[in-house]
């Protein structure tokens, strides 16, 4: 059986399509807050809407996406071209690792999220949001459309059906730990799950 090629996220329509939603700043500042005092990554930021308005508060953020029209349409310079599962960071950088409706575009989403454990300092902490679909690529089918001209490739675009316990399954093993995980509606359904580096001796 013929195997599919993945999707690559090198298109400049689709670096524009990406948008500014306020609810999720607001969303993360009401479940972990972030000082001045904490180094942040955001993985698949896209233009760096979020990135960009955290770094406007005087904290050490770096926005990364896999496309490199979102470097070059970004609205920040904290963002950079970089695969989530390859991230270019020594290990135990970051305090906070933040990633919105990104992780499940991601085809090796296992490499992806050691990865965010290797670069997450102990005791630091990942929020990861995620949309919580019926159907695996029923909320893509936009951005199928964006990158395909065609809503028939929309479970390629979305390559994960995601869901907290599934993630906790995912992430055993690799030194993170789920502390919060809860389901809420921000324009679609979604899901938000926390998780914790183990602090080893």
């Amino acid at each position: 059986m013929a195997t599919r090629s993945p999707i690559i996220y090198d298109s400049y329509r689709y670096a524009l399509a990406n948008r500014w939603d306020p609810t999720h700043l607001r969303r993360i500042d009401e479940l972990l807050p972030i000082s001045p005092a904490h180094k942040v990554l955001e993985v698949g930021c896209g233009r760096g809407h979020l990135t960009g308005r955290i770094a406007e508060r005087g904290i050490d953020i770096v926005g990364i996406d896999s496309n490199p029209n979102a470097s070059e349409l970004a609205e920040t310079d904290r963002v950079r071209t970089m695969p989530a599962e390859r991230l270019e960071f020594d290990d135990d950088t970051f305090d906070v690792i933040l990633s919105v409706h990104a992780i499940e575009h991601i085809p090796p989403l296992g490499d992806a999220l050691a990865e965010v454990a290797r670069v997450l300092r102990p005791g630091g902490r990942a929020l990861l949001v995620y949309p919580a679909e019926p159907i695996r690529g029923m909320y893509a089918i936009p951005t199928s459309i964006i990158l395909h001209g065609s809503p028939w490739k929309a479970r390629e675009v979305h390559r994960h059906k995601l869901w907290p316990k599934k993630l906790r399954r995912l992430t055993a093993g690799i030194g993170l730990v789920e502390t919060h995980s809860e389901f809420n509606l921000i324009r679609s359904p979604q899901f938000i799950s926390i998780f914790e580096k183990q602090v080893t001796d």
